[in-house]
């Protein structure tokens, strides 16, 4: 039993399962919270006698899940934080040329995804990511026919063939 009330029937027998994570109601079945965090650290002994921390690192800033603990205690998925980050800076890039374009939020966040797309093929790298970002804006006035030309997208990064190049490299090979 819990202090909690459920929303639903307004019942407060709750059955609040920290192994599992959640809190449901026991009356009408409800699940009144899901992937509940816990503060308390789980070791288990692997295989080689080393020991592992259990479950995922959640960062105190919150919103993305940080890596994973691995063997030995040694970070594992690094990766997904970087990768976070990543769009996290291509987010902000997009703002600011977007605004300088006066680009409307849906364009924005269509340059975005394309912008994620890029990434997960791998169309980011060995690219100076103003140039992908520039890309990925213009490929957005193409598809939403806004009245900007590549030109406009090279005079605010002062590189009219790079910006040209990496979006014929990214979308048209």
């Amino acid at each position: 039993m819990s202090s909690k009330v459920c929303r639903n029937c307004g019942s407060t027998d709750i059955d609040v399962d920290q192994a599992r994570g959640d809190a449901v109601c026991m009356t009408c079945g409800s699940v009144l919270e899901d992937n509940i965090i816990v503060s308390e650290v789980e070791f288990v002994e692997t295989g080689g006698g080393g020991s592992s921390a259990v479950g995922q690192f959640v960062s105190s800033e919150g919103g993305n899940v940080n890596p994973s603990f691995g063997e030995n205690n040694h970070y594992q998925g690094m990766g997904r934080e970087s990768r976070a980050q990543t769009v996290q800076r291509a987010r902000h890039s997009i703002n600011i040329l977007g605004h300088q374009l006066q680009m409307n939020k849906h364009c924005l966040d269509t340059a975005l995804n394309f912008y994620k797309m890029a990434l997960t093929k791998h169309l980011t790298r060995g690219r100076k990511s103003a140039h992908v970002i520039a890309a990925c804006l213009y490929l957005v006035c193409r598809t939403e026919g806004t009245p900007h030309m590549l030109l406009d997208l090279s005079d605010l990064l002062q590189s009219a063939e790079d910006v040209q190049t990496c979006f014929q490299q990214q979308w048209f090979l």
